[in-house]
């Protein structure tokens, strides 16, 4: 991160160091971006603007290595989501219809599926998966987290995580093998 150790970029945002908070945003901010935008296009702008002021809030109270700022960020960003859908619900006159998706076996497909797809294509097809399904692989994918770390973001048991995943790879693989 700018040649510098997480520790003390991290030190010197929390004192107020703009070089700092630059590399904190331009190490994560990508990331963060692409992934509301896989959620919802329209906000993602505007989502990711709300998840730094909310980071720069926070950021003197947060202690942690590198991967758990990323995780700390991911978090803050699914919530922004969530508070943005709750809000939408609340105004919506019509209900959501449940994406496609299903209870596929569990395999081992990540590479197959994943090295077969380019990005765009790729987001496209995951923002298809149920909802659970494609938060776990954007996460995964697009954060760069742990399984435990998708686990506290969502709320699950990382075997669940797991199972979701490989249920969305799964899922992932099947749809390209039916391409002609």
């Amino acid at each position: 991160m700018s040649g510098a150790p997480f520790d003390r970029v991290l030190l010197a945002a929390q004192a107020g160091a703009e070089w700092a908070i630059t590399a904190l945003y331009r190490e994560t901010h990508p990331r963060v971006l692409r992934y509301l935008a896989s959620r919802e296009p329209s906000e993602a702008e505007d989502l990711a603007s709300e998840v730094w002021l909310d980071v720069a809030a926070g950021i003197g109270r947060f202690s942690g290595d590198e991967d758990r700022f990323r995780a700390w960020v991911f978090t803050i960003a699914r919530r922004r989501l969530i508070d943005l859908r709750r809000r939408a619900a609340v105004r919506r006159a019509t209900p959501l219809h449940e994406l496609p998706g299903g209870d596929q076996g569990i395999g081992n497909v990540e590479d197959e599926a994943l090295a077969m797809l380019d990005a765009d294509a790729a987001l496209a097809r995951i923002i298809g998966l149920a909802p659970d399904q494609a938060d776990v692989v954007l996460l995964r994918v697009i954060g760069g987290l742990s399984v435990a770390d998708v686990a506290r973001i969502l709320g699950k048991r990382p075997g669940a995580v797991r199972a979701l995943q490989h249920r969305a790879l799964r899922a992932l693989a099947r749809s390209i093998s039916e391409e002609p």
